[in-house]
């Protein structure tokens, strides 16, 4: 997991845990919730944490992407479910793992500036890109109205990073005729820290088909000095990896109301990665092994380990753009689990109904990932933790389902974000320290793995997984077949 959250400091109050509570109690199908919920028991779940520790152990302390420890990873999920009667697959997905050979530069009046390259997936050609800078009437460009009477066909245009993507910066410049284009911006797609939100996009880098470059405010008052045509090059190249998800499906169970579950299978390159995010995966696998590939009834469930989820969403984003408009359809929701085991451990579930966003300019999420949240909410209420909200963010294994229109929601301990004060009374463990201190480090070991909440929070996800198993119906429910809509990320 990155660090993907801004935490929520809100807390929910004795009365509204118990509406959730009642209405997590009130969903159909309680008792394949429940089953499932005391099947999945801590020491089974830590079984799965000691064979991923002894696989780093035996591959240079880590299991990350592209890794001989993510392949053996693989095997021991793959194996795991197998041994339990599924059919199992592992899709491979290539994603991009950095650049070569390249040396991106703008060249004003014969001066060159720094530029950072947007996508590695397009580059200028032999000796780059030499036209004017021209500039829309209102500097956003994010629609012909901010252009105006200006004209930049033929042109660079030169646009500011406010007011919406890149992506439609990008296509209203390619629709006003530009050949190229430049973003002022003090972030990089690198380093977005700074950037607007929603700036870069999941998978921006894959709609361009023009040149584009992000320069900063000196580079930009060198280009507003010149009126002579500017010299473009963005020379990087791509180096590719291929890797691959592991995907199971019950054998029975309504294929029309796929209930997903999914964790990152994979590790930073500095650890071990038992907690993050060895301990979702553990229970999404400890789930699957007690559902069992052919439970009665109710509605198919799909599990999923995602490759590369500590390098971005590539795995889960691949997986999706490989179904069709009607197999998109047919997911009725999605759970991620991520760092239920962290050493100073907090008790959030994803945010579904954006209650700790109140007063921000949030983007509006799937409509049932509200129901999702008490339904998770209300089964901590009754396992005897107080569930805090954890905003949601663009930049994890669930924002490509956001993007696709699927109802999310998951619960996680927290990751490199401060306990506060408050927390701790509630939850107890030391403020003004890291839910997670071993965070990203070597340290994050099956030593420091947090077996309370390890088993409060995996049993939790069980019994989402049991209650949409049985119904995606009710006060919590998600929207039937005939009222999705669903879109490739």
């Amino acid at each position: 997991m990155r660090v993907r959250w801004t935490l929520g400091v809100a807390v929910a109050v004795a009365a509204a845990i118990g509406i959730t509570a009642a209405c997590a109690s009130s969903t159909p199908g309680p008792r394949l919730a429940q089953e499932l919920a005391d099947r999945v028991t801590p020491d089974n779940v830590y079984a799965h944490l000691a064979e991923l520790q002894k696989i780093a152990d035996s591959h240079d302390g880590n299991r990350a992407d592209g890794t001989p420890g993510y392949q053996a990873s693989v095997d021991y999920v793959v194996k795991t479910l197998r041994d339990k009667g599924f059919d199992v697959q592992t899709p491979e997905f290539q994603r991009l793992s950095g650049s070569e050979g390249g040396r991106p530069a703008l060249t004003i009046a014969g001066r060159g500036y720094r530029v950072d390259q947007a996508s590695l997936l397009l580059t200028t050609e032999p000796g780059g890109l030499r036209a004017e800078s021209l500039r829309p009437r209102r500097s956003a460009g994010c629609s012909a109205s901010d252009y105006g009477s200006a004209s930049v066909k033929g042109a660079i245009t030169v646009v500011d990073d406010s007011g919406c993507s890149i992506v439609d910066k990008h296509a209203t410049a390619v629709a006003e005729g530009a050949v190229g284009m430049l973003v002022v911006s003090k972030a990089t797609p690198a380093n977005p820290v700074g950037a607007p939100p929603g700036l870069f996009t999941p998978g921006y880098y894959r709609q361009f088909t023009i040149p584009v470059g992000i320069i900063d405010p000196t580079a930009d008052s060198a280009l507003r000095r010149t009126n002579s045509p500017v010299t473009l090059v963005l020379d990087n190249k791509p180096v590719m990896t291929t890797s691959r998800n592991v995907v199971a499906q019950t054998k029975a169970g309504n294929t029309d109301n796929v209930v997903m579950v999914g964790a990152h299978l994979d590790s930073v390159r500095s650890g071990a990665g038992i907690n993050d995010n060895g301990s979702g995966v553990a229970a999404v696998l400890e789930t699957a092994a007690q559902l069992g590939a052919n439970p009665k009834g109710g509605n198919a469930v799909r599990f999923a380990f995602w490759g590369a989820g500590e390098i971005g969403q590539d795995g889960a984003t691949a997986y999706l753009r490989s179904l069709d408009e009607k197999q998109l359809g047919d997911v009725a929701l999605y759970l991620d689990i991520d760092t239920i085991g962290s050493p100073n451990a907090g008790y959030f579930t994803d945010d579904g109904d954006q209650s700790a966003q109140a007063g921000a300019k949030v983007a509006p999420v799937p409509p049932g990932s509200a129901g999702i949240e008490r339904t998770f909410a209300g089964r901590l209420n009754l396992a005897g933790v107080r569930p805090a909200d954890m905003p949601l963010g663009r930049a994890t294994d669930y924002a490509p389902f956001l993007a696709a229109g699927i109802p999310v929601g998951g619960v996680t301990a927290g990751s490199s974000q401060i306990k506060t004060d408050v927390q701790a009374r509630i939850w107890g463990g030391q403020a003004g320290v890291a839910f997670d201190p071993d965070y990203h480090t070597p340290r994050d070991t099956i030593d420091h793995v947090n077996r309370d909440a390890l088993g409060i929070l995996a049993s939790s996800a069980a019994f989402a997984v049991g209650t949409y198993a049985q119904s995606i119906e009710g006060a919590n429910g998600v929207p039937a077949r005939d009222h999705r809509n669903r879109r490739t990320p």
